[in-house]
Parts: structure tokens; C-alpha cells; sequence
């Protein structure tokens, strides 16, 4: 049977989502956690992987497995088995045609940027942070300008595995919550560091060193170099994963999930 779990966790003691040989991946504890529950080893496939220090407010992943468990074994009973910063949220039976990654419609990511003259201290590790006052509005439009279908190659990392630049975004909006900024972002699929990229783009906007329409030119020119540094993870979170609605799977999207630290 293939089983779906909801998985939330915070990134800054992992190297990023994938299996690494020294098992420091939110894989790794994962699979090792679930392991425990149904008596073999197995992989699980998510959503989309994050990187070291991303975090995940609404992770989604699937595995197979001939245990049988009743759902709240694949909760209650792997957490007992994770460590502290990471979660199983809820668990469901699909079927065997369900895939994390491939039936996904659209994912979504949400920056927080405390913007104040102080570094954070609490919230260390789970926000990013500007100490110069960043205008919004001139954010929002030039958040606008990155909707619909665009070749992405300027906010592309390097190192970057996917094969075509190509992407819709839907969704680009920039909002204000205290002291933080919030950027959610919401496409058929992300490039390598392209969230990260973005929200370093628009900070320069922000602080009036380019215009929104520079948003426009970067994707126009398909050159990374010319866009700002990538910035932080620390204030990343894979924030959900939106499905076709036969698959009776918990909604995930950003707005259905609470802003929290």
C-alpha cells in the first residue's frame, strides 16, 4: 500500500531534505523513524527538496509499504521516533498512482524577512533579516511583474538540475506582519535557490538601489550575475503543495497554513 504523510520541520540542524551518507538529511530521519513503525527499510519521496537551513510548514511525502498500520501508528508512532524538529502532521492511504512530486499541481514558498535595525536573537535561524527600513510597495510591483510563464535563468543556481528554466509562477505576493516581511510565492515547480534569488532582487528594490521594471530586464536578460546574492535560508519555508482534489489529501496551501515561528 502507498501511504501520504504531512510533514513539518525546521531545517537548521539538517544539511537539506536528501539522504546524505552521513545520515544528517531530513530523509534519513525520516525514513529511519518509519522504519520503526512497519519493520523494513524503505525511501520516501517528497514534495520538493529543500535546502541546508530551509524549513517545511506543509512538506508533503509518500512511501510504500505491505505493513499494515492504522493511521495513527504512521503519526503518533514515527514521531515518537523523530527527533524534536520534525513532525508528522496527518497520514492517509492513496493509491498506488500517487506520487508527492509528479501529481503535485503547484508548490509554494514563503519568506520571512524581519526587517528592523536588530538582528533576532529568538527567532534566530528561522527568519531572515535586513537592518536597513525596506519600502514595500515598490516590492509588490515588482513582485508583479514576475507572474505567469518566464524563463527563470537569472535566479537560477549554478549548480542547478532542472531541465528547463522555464516556470509559472502564479503567485508573488509581499505583505506586512510586525516587523516582518512575508513573501509567498507560488509555481508549478521552483529552480534550484530561485525563492532565495527572488527575495534578494527585490530587496534592492526595497531599499531604492533599482527600480521594480529591473525585475522585468533580470528575466529578460537570463543572466545570474546580474541579479542580487542569493540570500539567507534561515527565512525559507516550504510552505505546500496544492493536488488534484480526488486525491482526498489535507490542503496545504500557504493561506490554510498559520504563520508561525
Amino acid at each position: 500500500m502507498r501511504i501520504a504523510l504531512g510533514i513539518e520541520y525546521d531545517g537548521a540542524g539538517f544539511v537539506g531534505w536528501q539522504s546524505q551518507p552521513n545520515g544528517a538529511g531530513v530523509q534519513d530521519a525520516l525514513e529511519a523513524a518509519i522504519a520503526r513503525i512497519c519493520g523494513h527499510s524503505l525511501r520516501v519521496v517528497c514534495a520538493g527538496r529543500t535546502d541546508a537551513g530551509v524549513h517545511a510548514l506543509a512538506q508533503v511525502v509518500h512511501f510504500d509499504t505491505e505493513a499494515v498500520r492504522p493511521l495513527t501508528a504512521w503519526v503518533r508512532g514515527v514521531n515518537a521516533h523523530l527527533p524534536a524538529t520534525v513532525a508528522v502532521t496527518w497520514a492517509r492511504e492513496v493509491d498506488a498512482e500517487f506520487h508527492a512530486r509528479f501529481s503535485a499541481r503547484s508548490r509554494s514558498y514563503r519568506y520571512l524577512l524581519l526587517n528592523r535595525p536588530v538582528r533576532p536573537a529568538l527567532l534566530s535561524g528561522r527568519v531572515g533579516w535586513h537592518h536597513r527600513p525596506l519600502a514595500v510597495a515598490p516590492m509588490r510591483q515588482a513582485a508583479a511583474l514576475l507572474l505567469g510563464e518566464h524563463d527563470f535563468s537569472a535566479f537560477r543556481a549554478a549548480e542547478c538540475q532542472a531541465k528547463s528554466p522555464v516556470k509559472t509562477l502564479y503567485r508573488a505576493d509581499v505583505s506586512v506582519q510586525g516587523d516582518c516581511i512575508v513573501f509567498d510565492f507560488r509555481a508549478s515547480a521552483f529552480l534550484h535557490h530561485m525563492v532565495r534569488n527572488l527575495v534578494g532582487s527585490l530587496v534592492q528594490v526595497g531599499l531604492g538601489k533599482q527600480p521594480p521594471a529591473w525585475m522585468a530586464d533580470l528575466l529578460a536578460r537570463r543572466d545570474r550575475s546580474l541579479a542580487a546574492p542569493t540570500f539567507d535560508p534561515a527565512g525559507l519555508y516550504f510552505a505546500g503543495v496544492e493536488y488534484d482534489a480526488a486525491w482526498q489529501l489535507p490542503a496545504t496551501a500557504p493561506d490554510t497554513v498559520p504563520l508561525r515561528f
